[in-house]
């Protein structure tokens, strides 16, 4: 699957959650998680803007934990970030570092995250609070297979285009001058 992916940073959370709301945009995410970052030594994964994780979430809406396993290539960075991305759901996380480490890959980060994330039409607008000490901002990030709609949230939660990026976390995060990897 290729989806098109935009961040709007530093938002004023509550005021997201209001337009949203006002939208009548559906909540199908409240969680927490914690996404374990795998790369092989060299970093060939992360240098090319990709990444393997095993991502732990808490799903306080439905009351159950739930673990995935992915692996995300860049395809395009462009006007949007376009990532190709392979995801199973796994019995353990344990099991999944496993696998990755039998593959030769090791882990390089550790991230625990508070994510709320909202449908408004074919598209999910996803509130992230990280812990502070990975990324101290708060921001959305939308996601969607079709561009047209991705404009539309974009302006219907009072930004423009240009208050978008198509970085990566580690980008934003490197160019503001906090370490990330």
């Amino acid at each position: 699957m290729k989806e098109l992916e935009t961040r709007i940073l530093d938002i004023d959370v509550d005021q997201i959650r209001n337009k949203l709301h006002s939208l009548e945009a559906e909540k199908v995410k409240m969680e927490n998680q914690i996404n374990r970052i795998y790369d092989f030594e060299d970093r060939r994964l992360l240098n090319k803007k990709g990444y393997a994780r095993i991502r732990t979430i808490e799903d306080m809406l439905n009351n159950k934990t739930v673990h995935y396993m992915t692996i995300k290539e860049m395809i395009s960075q462009e006007k949007y970030k376009i990532m190709n991305e392979h995801e199973t759901i796994i019995d353990s996380s344990e099991e999944g570092e496993n696998i990755f480490k039998a593959l030769g890959l090791q882990l390089v980060q550790s991230i625990k995250k508070y994510r709320e994330s909202y449908k408004y039409k074919n598209t999910l607008v996803e509130i992230d609070i990280n812990e502070k000490s990975f990324c101290p901002f708060p921001y959305i990030e939308i996601e969607t297979f079709y561009e047209d709609e991705l404009k539309e949230i974009v302006e219907l939660l009072g930004y423009s285009m240009e208050d978008t990026t198509s970085k990566t976390i580690y980008e934003i995060l490197s160019n503001r001058g906090v370490k990330g990897l």
